[in-house]
């Protein structure tokens, strides 16, 4: 009996042990899947976090992004561009400028960049004060070409459209820019259509551009007027010779005419020692 009543209680004890080992293996695996739980919720956060920024990022990237208005304060300095008219075009080293013109009247109708195998064609576009132009340009471009898709990218909206060339199909990707008054249109084709270095040059090219829309009343849809290329140093050399047509024009209020004797010599030195009338000759 003695036995049995010991081997009974050590029955007993180890029961208990069995049952505080459970019970600890329990707590241990409640911890750590509260662990687990956290981590996990942790790493959501960060990632909801990541996704946050990176929108951030992309909305502020996109809201400091050409092409420009001229009357924009953060618009690049074009002392250094090429002036078309409607359009103040950045130097992109390696590339040529082509101008596309009415036949009969010689009015100026877009401009085509090349920079190696590829091209971008420009026009820009009277457009209403209060409405942009692409969407329903856009819409219109989709509904006339069954072909043509409209996808995500860079600038916004953009089309990629097939065409024929020479008999054979060639994609390009239509871009349009609202501004102030005006739409710019992008189209581009060859390698910069689809992707890689000649797409984010030309993509870069387009984003640095700024449009002059000018104060002249326009339909929309019209052109905006453009011209002949003027370069940097042509301007510059039109301002010299501006301001020194301005120094030779310049007169001296009640100047006698023909030759001067001693007493009307004294009475201009006179009159140029008065003041605001000195700074006229100067």
């Amino acid at each position: 009996m003695g036995l049995f009543g010991f081997g009974r209680k050590r029955a007993k004890t180890q029961a208990e042990e069995d049952i505080k080992d459970q019970e600890d293996k329990s707590k241990e695996l409640d911890k750590s899947k509260d662990a687990e739980e956290s981590t996990e919720q942790s790493d959501l956060t960060s990632e909801t976090d990541r996704d946050e920024t990176a929108a951030e990022q992309d909305e502020a990237e996109q809201s400091g992004q050409g092409p420009w208005d001229s009357m924009d304060p953060e618009a690049p300095d074009t002392d250094e561009y090429l002036d078309i008219g409607a359009l103040m075009l950045p130097f992109l080293q390696g590339s040529e400028l082509r101008l596309k013109a009415n036949s009969q009247t010689g009015d100026v109708l877009g401009a085509t960049i090349t920079y190696k195998s590829s091209s971008l064609e420009l026009e820009p576009f009277a457009a209403p004060k209060s409405l942009g132009l692409w969407d329903e340009v856009r819409a219109d471009l989709l509904k006339a070409n069954p072909s043509c898709k409209e996808v995500d990218g860079v600038f916004g909206k953009e089309l990629t459209l097939p065409v024929k060339v020479k008999g054979k199909n060639l994609l390009t990707r239509v871009v349009g820019i609202d501004g102030p008054r005006w739409m710019l249109r992008g189209i581009f084709s060859g390698p910069a259509a689809k992707g890689g270095k000649e797409k984010d040059v030309l993509d870069g090219y387009l984003a640095d551009l700024v449009v002059v829309r000018g104060d002249e009343p326009l339909a929309p849809r019209d052109l905006v007027p453009m011209h002949a290329p003027i370069t940097p140093n042509q301007r510059r050399g039109e301002a010299e010779d501006s301001e020194s047509k301005d120094d030779e024009s310049a007169q001296i209020p009640g100047k006698p005419e023909g030759p001067f004797d001693s007493d009307q010599q004294t009475e201009v030195k006179t009159t140029l020692s008065r003041g605001p009338m000195f700074s006229e000759v100067r």
